[in-house]
């Protein structure tokens, strides 16, 4: 399982990580980024390219 955390701190809501896992992020109606708290392991290398993709580099995640 991969545990995702985006800081809201540092997230300026670009939603280009939504391109690479648009089933895991979202913007909703405001704008502002929505995400799920974890995904399948076989979800990785899509997570990795969000996390890459972020400008703000405001994705971590945890494989377990």
């Amino acid at each position: 399982m991969i545990t995702i955390d985006v800081d809201p701190a540092v997230c300026d809501n670009y939603g280009r990580c939504c391109f690479d896992a648009e089933d895991i992020f979202f913007l909703d109606d405001s704008g502002a980024l929505q995400f799920l708290s974890q995904a399948d392991d076989d979800r990785l290398a899509d997570l990795e390219n969000a996390a890459d993709a972020c400008p703000m580099q405001a994705i971590s995640l945890t494989v377990s």
